[in-house]
Parts: structure tokens; sequence; C-alpha cells
């Protein structure tokens, strides 16, 4: 990537707000069943959310701005997450999965890259064609980090949509992506008390910017209200976010970057025998 091209790309990513898109970009890859599957047999999520949460957060950020040694680290940590995760057979009526497979992988990071388009401009406007297409070709290096391969990603934001509606009509919400997504948004009591006082706007900012098909399948109640509602947290936002100092803004990813290095600078001094 060039320079100018990372600059637009970190400008974009660096903006702590878009973690507000979390949500639905969870949902999202829980309404393709062989993701839905491998979390609801392989992960402790509906135990420990933020945990999930905070490891997305760390790939994420150390693929867009860490250096090589912190990207090679992060992957080699989510491998290892993921190794286990697989079908231990074949099963009539039953999705076969692996959190190894390069399409899943590819459609867990077009969804966040969905999710922070939809986010950014519901805040601050479109994006023209120049800068989105710079951002969707950035996003394909989560995926390539991995075993997705980077041809098929996308050049473009119009390449990217098409792909995306193809996609989505597609989509089956099942029990499994049911069952977590209650969990996710139910308050439970793994989050810590004053996280859980934020659950009512970040439902209705998730159930927003979700596709109506897919809100509908998990359930949401979508009134005129609700939406108005949603409208309202998501402008107001957009109207105090700016005038917030950046150390405020940025401060999700210096915290993961830090939290990372620290993480890495523990493991240069483990001894060898408990690595």
């Amino acid at each position: 990537m060039h320079d100018d091209q990372r600059e637009v790309f970190h400008q974009h990513a660096a903006e702590g707000v878009l973690l507000l898109g979390g949500g639905a970009a969870i949902l999202l890859q829980l309404a393709d069943p062989r993701v839905a599957r491998g979390v609801a047999l392989h992960s402790d999520f509906r135990d420990r959310p933020l945990d999930r949460l905070v490891g997305t957060l760390d790939y994420v950020y150390a693929i867009g701005f860490g250096d090589d040694e912190m990207v090679a680290a992060v992957v080699d940590a989510v491998n290892a997450r993921h190794r286990p995760v697989r079908s231990p057979a074949a099963e009539a009526g039953e999705p076969t999965y692996s959190a190894f497979d390069a399409d899943a992988q590819r459609w867990v990071a077009s969804t966040l890259l969905a999710t922070a388009l939809r986010l950014h401009e519901r805040l601050w406007g479109a994006l023209d064609a120049a800068t989105a297409d710079v951002i969707v070709r950035s996003y394909g290096a989560l995926g390539s980090s991995l075993q997705a391969a980077r041809e098929g990603w996308p050049d473009s934001r119009a390449e990217f949509d098409a792909w995306w509606g193809e996609r989505v009509a597609a989509l089956q919400v099942g029990d499994d992506a049911r069952s977590v997504a209650r969990s996710l948004l139910s308050g439970a009591s793994a989050l810590p008390f004053g996280s859980r006082a934020l659950l009512p706007p970040i439902r209705l900012i998730t159930a927003a910017l979700l596709p109506p098909a897919i809100r509908d399948a998990y359930g949401f109640r979508w009134t005129p209200r609700a939406s108005r509602t949603a409208d309202a947290w998501i402008q107001a936002i957009a109207v105090v976010w700016p005038w917030l100092p950046r150390v405020v803004r940025h401060a999700p990813l210096h915290a993961s970057l830090r939290r990372m290095k620290r993480r890495s600078r523990y493991a240069e001094h483990e001894p060898r025998g408990r690595r």
C-alpha cells in the first residue's frame, strides 16, 4: 500500500467510534451458518464476550497499524485459536465448518468492512469513490493475512457493494446465530456493570446498521420509534465526536497496540518450556 493510501485508511480506521458497529458485524458473521456453528461449539463467547471482542480488535489494529513483528505475532495467535475449530465429522443437516476456511475468513473481513463503511457514512455522510476504494482494498488484508488469498477480494467500492448484496441475500440466520446473539445483547452478567447501562443504545445502533432482512431474522422489533431513536443517537454522536481530542478518539487503537507490545515483550522473556 502506498503511503498516501495508508494515510487514508489510517484516518478512517483510527476512529474509535467505529467500534459501535462491532455488534452488527458480529451478527452478520453469525448469519453465515459455518461461522455460527464454529462459535457455538468452540467459543466461550457467551461467558466471556469481551474477550472475543478484544481479540478481534487487537487483530484488526495489528494488521492495520502494527509493524511486521506485531503482525506476525497476532497472526500466530489467531491461527493457534483457530486450529481446533473445525467440524468433528460431517453430520446430516449440519453445516461443515473450519476456522481455516478461506471463504469464511473473507466473509468475516467483509462484515467488518461493510459495517465500518455504513457507520462512517451514517455519521459523516457519503465517502467519495476514491477514498472508499482505498478503504475497501485495505480491509482485504484482514483475510489475506490468514488463509484467505488476496485474489477474489473486491478492488473497488462498487465491486464490493455488488458482491456484498449477493452474499447478504443468501444468508440464513439459524438457531446457533440467534442463541449467541441473545447472549451478546442481553446484558449478561459477564459484562462489567458500567457497560450494561450502554446496552439499550448499543442494541438500537446495532439493529440500525443491519440489513433489514437480517434484522428481522434476528427478531428485532424495528418500529418507527426505534428507528427515530437510533437516528437521534447516531446524529448526537456525529455532532460530539469531532470535538473530542484525538487522544480520546484514538484511545482504543493505542490501548490495543500497547497491550500487544506488552504481550510481545512477555513472550520474548518467557522460559521456553512454558510457551
